[in-house]
């Protein structure tokens, strides 16, 4: 029998044809199972965790700020930032029932809730201190517990809104906290933040660089790293939040000196935490950043009689929720009916229009 008739024998077709369909069940079954054992997407799984702080030396810095009699006087920019985010929860027409501030501090978002917005606050901080003195608005219910942001503990899916102000910047392990926060709200909760970006007191980093190079003849780490604003957005993607908003304000105060922008920090309890730090900040150092600092930024108010320095300080807002059914959804690629390019001819192309009657919640 030639080469060709085997090849073609009706035995041999079978054989093959039973193989290709166990190829096929085996591929059917591999698929199956990849699909069973594949973890959902998280934080932890696309970002790693950086062991880039003390936390034990940032309790501390807190707690020893908290126990200040003047700390009232350092108290302005948390003030405002809590006030900008407690008006974004106000912008969600909604009463949330079961709410935390991170990082509360003295209730600096809390304050300014209102039974109609918020009817219970469940504040979170590392310093008793801090939350024996906090404030929370007038008929809410409030609770107080010392609790580390990295280590946050709340049943899964019972919380429907998670704010918190100037505080989640020195987590180190900010994907599980996104993650954790993402597990303890209920679907359609509200996860609501802000953090200090890399721009915050970049005058007097650029300072401390200087003085350390003159001085020393290198660079140390002299304020802490702070988050950037893609990386935010890249979390909130990966913890799987919808809806996410980022958005950056920039603040800009005005000190007599540098000695008042360090002073100021150490006050809020925001001196240095890295692992990396310098144990002491030499006198000459010192000198030097103070002299660089207002020879390159200071600036002089005749009107006043005095002079001052700038000291910068970037917000990073960011929103997300977490999913739900009833949350709006994109439409499918290639479903529009309108070029963007037409948008010039958006009269012509709307010719049926139609009035829609406002509720009262619109009014507001």
């Amino acid at each position: 029998m030639s080469h060709n008739k085997l090849l073609l024998h009706p035995a041999r077709i079978h054989v093959t044809n039973k193989l290709l369909d166990v190829s096929k069940h085996l591929r059917n079954y591999v698929n199956i199972l990849r699909h069973k054992t594949t973890k959902p997407k998280t934080a932890s799984s696309v970002y790693r965790s950086m062991n880039i702080f003390d936390r034990k030396a940032k309790a501390l810095q807190r707690e020893r700020s908290a126990r200040r009699d003047d700390y009232h006087l350092v108290e302005h920019i948390k003030e405002e930032v809590g006030w900008r985010t407690a008006d974004r929860v106000f912008d969600i027409k909604r009463t949330f029932k079961n709410a935390v501030e991170l990082g509360a501090s003295r209730g600096y978002v809390s304050r300014h809730f209102l039974p109609d917005s918020v009817e219970k606050i469940t504040l979170c901080d590392t310093s008793q201190t801090h939350l024996d003195k906090a404030i929370v608005g007038d008929g809410v219910q409030v609770e107080k517990l010392v609790m580390d942001e990295e280590n946050i503990d709340f049943p899964e899916n019972s919380l429907d809104l998670v704010v918190s102000s100037l505080a989640l910047h020195w987590v180190n392990d900010l994907p599980g906290c996104f993650d954790k926060i993402m597990k303890s709200l209920m679907p359609d909760g509200v996860f609501m933040a802000t953090v200090f970006g890399g721009d915050t007191l970049m005058e007097l980093r650029q300072a401390l660089q200087l003085a350390d190079t003159e001085r020393l003849g290198g660079m140390a780490p002299h304020i802490s790293p702070f988050t950037r604003i893609r990386d935010i957005g890249g979390l909130l993607t990966a913890a799987g939040f919808t809806l996410q908003t980022v958005d950056v304000d920039s603040m800009t105060l005005w000190y007599p000196s540098a000695w008042h922008v360090m002073w100021d920090a150490r006050a809020m309890g925001e001196s240095n935490a890295a692992h990396t730090r310098p144990l002491r900040l030499s006198r000459d150092v010192q000198f030097s950043a103070a002299a660089i600092y207002d020879e390159m930024y200071g600036k002089d108010f005749p009107e006043r009689n005095s002079r001052g320095v700038p000291a910068t300080f970037q917000i990073i807002n960011f929103l997300g929720w977490k999913p739900d059914p009833s949350q709006p959804k994109p439409l499918e690629r290639g479903s529009g009916e309108v070029s963007l390019k037409d948008l010039h001819r958006i009269d012509e192309i709307v010719k049926e229009t139609k009035k829609v009657q406002l509720t009262e919640d619109d009014m507001k």
